[in-house]
């Protein structure tokens, strides 16, 4: 099964934990685990990364474009399965309509219709007011895990580097 990361898990990683300046194995890391099929995201992922202006916009027009996957009529469809269980929940029209419009709503449809678990830092929440991507991932059956879980199974190595 492949994962697909959410916009959050760039963001932190960048600024927080695994910096491009000192942790560059982080980033060589996704790119070796997406040539092996196994890394992504989507396509609305890159436009809210891209509304920045840092590195990591330029990082993410610099990776393979098949990296962050395109929607498809497959992926339309399941959005309207993901709407129609937000709908029939007890969430407010405008946590609705958010869910949908960002990246959230999409890697949850992306998730649904292929075989894709879903990276995020996000935790469980109860509130009428927001649309949690794992609420929605316990709904379907998705699979949706930190990024610290990811790099533990795969058991991702950051080596540092022999001064020379």
């Amino acid at each position: 099964m492949a994962y697909l990361l959410d916009t959050k898990v760039f963001i932190e990683a960048w600024k927080h934990y695994y910096g491009m300046d000192f942790c560059p194995a982080f980033w060589d890391w996704l790119m070796s685990w997406h040539d092996a099929g196994q890394v992504f995201s989507v396509k609305k992922v890159h436009d809210e990364i891209a509304a920045g202006n840092d590195d990591l916009v330029d990082w993410a027009g610099e990776v393979d474009r098949n990296f962050f996957i395109e929607p498809s009529h497959e992926t339309e469809h399941a959005r309207t399965r993901v709407y129609s269980w937000a709908i029939e929940q007890n969430y407010e029209n405008a946590a609705i309509a958010d869910f949908m419009e960002v990246a959230d709503g999409h890697l949850v449809a992306h998730a649904l219709q292929g075989n894709f678990e879903i990276v995020t830092l996000e935790k469980a929440g109860n509130s009428p007011k927001k649309i949690k991507i794992p609420n929605a991932c316990n709904a379907f059956g998705i699979n949706c895990i930190t990024t610290f879980e990811m790099l533990r199974r795969e058991r991702a190595k950051f080596i540092l580097e022999q001064a020379a």
